[in-house]
């Protein structure tokens, strides 16, 4: 069964904007693309660098690895790049009538 996570205030979250949280093991990063909210694994697939340290590109939905440049799409967790080849996983983002960003993690 999936935990539900409350992340923050969507007013904390403006486009380009990029909150990391912990959830028992895992890192997650939820990312405001142009006012679409996205949230993935904060690792790297290649080499577990923390992707929210890196460049978002808001018009192609992209965050870019500050390591070795590998991007991501935010959509799917796919590798566009490498030396990245395998997916990161992605997470269900919503904002709830409260105006909170909860994340729903397996």
């Amino acid at each position: 069964m999936a935990d539900t996570v409350d992340v923050c205030p969507l007013s904390e979250l403006p486009p380009g904007a990029m909150k990391v949280f912990e959830h028992e093991d895992l890192e997650i990063a939820v990312v405001n693309c142009a006012g679409t909210l996205y949230a993935i694994e904060d690792r790297c697939s290649h080499d577990d660098g923390p992707l929210a340290e890196g460049e978002l590109d808001q018009a192609k939905c992209t965050l870019e690895c500050p390591r070795h440049g590998s991007l991501f799409d935010l959509t799917s967790g796919k590798p566009i790049t490498l030396p990245a080849y395998e997916p990161i996983e992605v997470f269900p983002v919503a904002v709830g009538d409260d105006g909170v960003i909860r994340v729903e993690v397996d």
